[in-house]
């Protein structure tokens, strides 16, 4: 019984030295979560690289770091708001090819959260290497982490849609279906989304346009809601400099139909690296540059011991964008493995709408 408790723990303590950047290379922690680490071996992000799909939408061997990202922010027929989130994790242990099994030098890492006005609940999941418990398949698409499941409805040539995702937790679960007749959004140059001035970057692509319905469960009760979503793909190998300590990232659905992701990258000193994508209602990008992006922090929250900006004001003239994000629930504090914020929003200013924040590194 010992070894088996042993061997239980035994993914959460990799996954959590590998993230904290203590690797065999006994490295010091470096950026985010490791993040600022050397790539090392493993796989380069370098521009000109041509997506293929769906292969694209599964695994990326030989890069050492990977997700799966999905975000919701619903409204039930009275109008109350809330947000879910879905993510996936995949960690290369060390570089070289991978092996099936539990001898599989990678390891998976889930997230599920839902939101309210008034709680906020999170759950995490742990599973080690190839042997079923979790994995990304590309065709039939799906990924899933014990009984937590995003995966494909569509029996056509685009399996993101259809889709279905679902997970639970303590004082929550749903199950919602995303359906979307738009392409993907590549991020950045054509998918090279560049991270700092330094050569830091990952392969990044989106689908902005989900409408999600269904059922979400939060604190003892049972609610129909419906609303926008947003799924992110990303892989890379280093996605941060030593310096950069963590990020601001927005996803923004403004009600005039258009998409918004943009991101801050905060260093220990200096002026952070900010970048965006702008995207037309019928899918069309254009990349914004730090010349171009005003964002500013409004108010703060102390939320678990930390300071953080819950309340934004983002400029952006070239687009008549002038804004006010504020966040449905302040306190929306993800208290797993590695903290971090994360939660819904509501926009108002030159734009109404609603969109998510992830605030990392506080």
């Amino acid at each position: 019984m010992m070894i088996d408790r042993l061997w239980r723990r035994l993914p959460v303590l990799l996954l959590t030295l590998w993230l904290a950047g203590c690797e065999q290379s006994g490295e010091a922690p470096q950026g985010f979560a490791g993040l600022g680490n050397e790539a090392g071996a493993f796989t380069p992000v370098l521009p000109g690289r041509t997506f293929s799909f769906p292969a694209d939408h599964g695994p990326h061997e030989g890069f050492r770091i990977e997700w799966w990202y999905l975000t919701a922010v619903l409204t039930d027929a009275q109008g109350r708001d809330f947000g879910v989130q879905w993510t996936l994790f995949r960690s290369a242990l060390r570089a070289g090819h991978e092996s099936s099994g539990w001898g599989a030098p990678f390891v998976w890492l889930g997230h599920a959260a839902a939101t309210s006005a008034n709680s906020h609940h999170a759950a995490e999941r742990y599973a080690r290497g190839g042997v079923g418990q979790a994995g990304v398949t590309a065709q039939p698409l799906q990924a899933w982490i014990d009984d937590w499941q995003l995966r494909s409805l569509s029996a056509g040539d685009d399996p993101l849609a259809r889709m279905q995702v679902r997970a639970n937790g303590p004082g929550f679960a749903y199950q919602l279906q995303l359906s979307s007749a738009q392409p993907v959004v590549l991020q950045g140059e054509g998918g090279y989304s560049r991270k700092s001035d330094r050569g830091q970057a990952s392969y990044y692509y989106s689908q902005p346009f989900f409408q999600a319905s269904g059922e979400l469960q939060i604190d003892g009760q049972r609610y129909q809601v419906s609303g926008p979503a947003w799924l992110d793909r990303e892989w890379s190998s280093q996605p941060l400099s030593a310096d950069q300590t963590g990020w601001d990232w927005f996803s923004l659905h403004l009600d005039s139909g258009e998409r918004l992701m943009l991101f801050r990258v905060r260093t220990n000193a200096g002026e952070p690296y900010i970048s965006g994508t702008w995207i037309s209602p019928d899918g069309r990008t254009e990349g914004l540059s730090k010349q171009q992006i005003r964002l500013t922090p409004l108010e703060y929250s102390h939320v678990e011991g930390r300071r953080l900006p819950t309340a934004w004001h983002l400029n952006i003239p070239s687009k008549g964008v002038d804004i006010t994000t504020q966040a449905l629930n302040p306190q929306a504090w993800m208290n797993l493995s590695i903290p971090y914020w994360e939660g819904p929003l509501g926009l108002s200013g030159s734009h109404n709408g609603s969109g998510y924040l992830e605030m990392t590194g506080y």
